[in-house]
C-alpha cells in the first residue's frame, strides 16, 4: 500500500499567531497563507522537505478544551536550552501528569497544544540508527 501522511492539522482561533510560534520553533517556512489557514513545511532541500509532514493550522471558532489526543515530540541536540528558546518563543511547562522522574520536558504552545522535548540520544542510540 502507497499511503503517507501529508499533514498535521492543528485548530486554531489565530492561525497566523499560532503558525509563527511553530515556524521560529521548528525554522520552517510558510508555503501558504489565508486568513482561514496556514501550511508550514520543512526548509527547501533539507533531508525532511517532502518527506516529513506539513504542518496546517486550520482556524476554528472555539478556544481548545483539554488534553491533546495527539502531539508533537521534539528531539533537540540539547533538551534544557531547547526548552529555554520555546520558552523565550511564547511556550509554557505543563503538566499532563508526567511525573518528576520523566527524562522529557513536557511544553504548551501559545494555544495550550502540549508537546515534548525529548533528552537527546546518546551516542550508542545515534549509532545503532
Amino acid at each position: 500500500m502507497e499511503l503517507r501522511i501529508q499533514c498535521l492539522c492543528v485548530d486554531t482561533t489565530d492561525p497566523a499567531r499560532l503558525a509563527s510560534f511553530w515556524q521560529s520553533a521548528l525554522g520552517w517556512r510558510r508555503t501558504y497563507e489565508r486568513a482561514d489557514q496556514v501550511v508550514l513545511e520543512p526548509p527547501d532541500g533539507t533531508p525532511e522537505d517532502g518527506v516529513v509532514p506539513d504542518l496546517v493550522f486550520v482556524r476554528v471558532p472555539e478556544d481548545k478544551l483539554g488534553k491533546n489526543r495527539l502531539h508533537l515530540e521534539l528531539r533537540p541536540r540539547d533538551q534544557a536550552a531547547e526548552v529555554v528558546r520555546l520558552e523565550g518563543l511564547g511556550a509554557r511547562r505543563a503538566d499532563v501528569g508526567q511525573g518528576a522522574d520523566a527524562h522529557w520536558v513536557v511544553m504548551a504552545d501559545p494555544d495550550g497544544n502540549e508537546f515534548c522535548v525529548l533528552r537527546p540520544l546518546t551516542p550508542e542510540e545515534l549509532a545503532a540508527g
